[in-house]
């Protein structure tokens, strides 16, 4: 009884810390709302950085969730070992590619407006509007929920905690980008955006590494 007790602790302790992955792994690339937060920080100050993060998370966990219940349709597809063994496969390696995009890509000379509106649900609802323009986000939620088996449908509890858990691994990253630019906002360049790219793909690319080796082999590391 006490060591199903302890791994059904562990289990949420998993599913927690994928959602935690997750939701930093889908926020921290630096396209169109990534510019427009490190912007608002330079022009506006390190809240309204939160608050464009806020707005770009609640689009985010509404992609989740709409991948999370299409990932659900196809649960017993995966139950079936040489299925699951491919949905993985595939997982990382479309996670790889993610990975070298973020990796070799440069920062543009490109502006996003920002406007000069103090309002802080103007600059929450444009932060929304921006991300929610992008349903692209729903393959890379796919990609990773196959890759990390983060889809339990027979465990809702952890379900709902795994999701809360890709809004807070959002906002921790949305956090950090925000008070980093506050703190280095005087001597800003292109070339930040750069190492954060190289650092958020290098990540992402040992992960999909990782995921191969771990999915041939058949041992697990999580």
């Amino acid at each position: 009884m006490v060591l199903h007790i302890d791994m059904d602790l562990i289990a949420l302790f998993l599913v927690i810390i994928k959602g935690l992955f997750i939701g930093v792994i889908c926020s921290a690339p630096c396209g169109p709302v990534g510019v427009l937060c490190i912007q608002r920080v330079l022009k506006k100050g390190f809240r309204f950085g939160i608050i464009t993060g806020m707005g770009a998370a609640l689009s985010d966990i509404i992609y989740a969730l709409v991948s999370g219940l299409g990932m659900s349709f196809v649960t017993e597809f995966v139950k079936n070992e040489s299925n699951k063994l491919i949905m993985q496969l595939a997982g990382s390696a479309m996670l790889l590619v993610f990975g070298l995009y973020m990796l070799f890509s440069k920062p543009k000379n490109r502006d996003v407006k920002v406007s000069q509106d103090k309002t802080f649900l103007n600059n929450f609802l444009t932060a929304f509007l921006l991300t929610f323009s992008n349903p692209l986000i729903i393959l890379l939620f796919l990609v990773l929920f196959a890759r990390f088996d983060f889809i339990t449908p027979d465990l809702p509890i952890n379900m709902g905690l795994g999701f809360i858990a890709i809004i807070v691994g959002a906002m921790l990253w949305w956090f950090f980008l925000s008070f980093v630019i506050n703190k280095i906002r005087n001597a800003f360049s292109d070339r930040y955006i750069r190492a954060l790219n190289i650092t958020i793909g290098s990540i992402v690319i040992a992960a999909a590494i990782a995921g191969f080796v771990f999915t041939i082999t058949g041992l697990h590391w999580y």
